[in-house]
């Protein structure tokens, strides 16, 4: 056998074990989700191999009839989902779906106004303290909102006050974008629209993890709410592959195109948009069920952890209306080390900073992949028992069993139309 030969060998293998190691844990990161057989299936047919650069029906490539034709239906799909006039589903990432807009809508120079990092906000929106995308990529000065740390949410009136001194004093925000990494409860959107509007700036919602939430007709409704695009993700709450979208007003259609390409990205993987259409089509069936039984699950979780004396934050709100709940962990050494600590009994969480605190010191948790695999709020009073005495560091082999036990009883995805284990892959 041939060095590379053996080589190609243990990736093969590699590859296996770690489905064998998430097949017997508890995945809890907020931002990870579970594709299905079909759209498995369709991320590695044929259009994985093609190129289609440009716009339905002005490809620079031939071959793309049916890859036009797939993407029409996931257009349509995006339309109905997230009730916009356009839909752009060639982003290959949210990350890219937010740069697109940057580059369509503003110069280099011009400000915006987010969510900062430490209050949950994604690095792709900002600014140079923060060495967010919005800065080091586009050179967008960033402002924050106002934040609520009791209401974890943003503070409309002080956020309205400071946006019409900004543009008072000559620095009116090209764009204001809501949305977040750390996205417990809706955001402002209704309470805010018209103040933004006002004073001539442009509303962008960055939905990459609340999106499924939205579709599923659970959370809130951007578009109806006054935001002029939504950016979004098409995984973690959506259950698609990893990519972006855009969605919002038809006026911003053609400059949103130009941004995409040839702004950002060249040839933007068909197979991945045959694969978001596809998830978009189990959304349309199975979406409010599957929001539903997430945000129920969520507030399952946190109600027990809390019982069981675990510091869940947000507790006189309920917790959480998304698929996130954050756990601080200061007792447990902070976010790191309790990451650390639960990885080592096979539970995937991800450390979170929370206001006031610039080292992470909480734990985000989701309940996205746990509810595509069928668990219920009877399921998360369980799971929360094991993360407390995983926490607690009692005996690591009999929470390994019982996490596998646990398992087993979950084993293939729901929501779907064709029911199929969880995880496929044959070596």
């Amino acid at each position: 056998m041939s060095f590379n030969l053996r080589r190609y060998k243990e990736i093969k293998k590699l590859i296996q074990k770690h489905e064998r190691m998430f097949s017997a844990s508890l995945p809890l990161v907020a931002s990870e989700n579970l594709t299905s057989y079909d759209v498995r299936k369709a991320v590695s047919s044929d259009m994985i191999h093609r190129y289609a650069e440009g716009p339905i029906g002005s490809r620079i490539y031939a071959g793309c009839k049916y890859m036009d034709e797939v993407e029409k239906m996931a257009v349509e799909l995006a339309k109905e989902l997230f009730h916009s006039e356009f839909a752009d589903v060639r982003p290959i990432s949210g990350l890219i779906a937010n740069l697109s807009v940057y580059v369509a809508l503003t110069s280099p120079g011009d400000t915006m106004v987010s969510l900062p990092v430490l209050y949950g906000g994604h690095i792709s929106s900002a600014g140079e303290e923060e060495s967010g995308s919005a800065w080091t990529v586009h050179g967008l000065k960033v402002e924050s909102f106002v934040f609520d740390t009791e209401r974890m949410n943003i503070d409309p009136d002080e956020s309205i006050k400071k946006l019409r001194r900004m543009a008072r004093e000559g620095n009116r925000p090209k764009l204001v974008t809501f949305g977040a990494s750390l996205f417990l409860f809706p955001h402002p959107v209704k309470e805010m629209e018209s103040a933004i509007h006002e004073i001539g700036s442009t509303i962008i919602y960055d939905a990459a993890h609340v999106a499924g939430l939205i579709a599923g007709g659970r959370f809130q409704d951007p578009m109806a709410e006054g935001v002029d695009l939504m950016t979004f993700s098409t995984h973690k709450t959506l259950f698609g592959p990893q990519g972006g979208a855009i969605v919002g007003k038809e006026r911003y259609k053609e400059a949103i195109s130009k941004g995409i390409f040839p702004g950002l990205t060249s040839n933007h993987h068909p197979n991945l948009v045959a694969g978001k259409a596809l998830a978009f089509a189990e959304l349309a069936e199975f979406g409010n069920k599957y929001a539903s039984a997430v945000i129920d699950n969520a507030k399952s979780l946190a109600s027990r952890l809390t019982e069981l004396g675990e510091k869940v934050l947000a507790e006189g709100m309920g917790f959480t209306e998304s698929h996130q709940l954050v756990m601080d962990v200061s007792m447990y050494g902070g976010g790191i080390a309790a990451e650390k600590l639960l990885e080592s009994y096979n539970i995937f969480c991800n450390r979170q900073s929370i206001p006031g605190a610039h080292e992470p010191k909480a734990i985000r948790i989701g309940t996205s992949e746990l509810t595509r695999l069928g668990m219920t709020k009877d399921d998360m009073y369980e799971v929360a028992d094991i993360i407390h005495s995983a926490l607690l560091k009692r005996e690591k082999k009999r929470i390994l069993s019982k996490i596998k036990g646990l398992r087993a009883r979950h084993k293939d995805l729901e929501y779907t139309f064709l029911r199929a284990p969880a995880f496929t892959y044959s070596a």
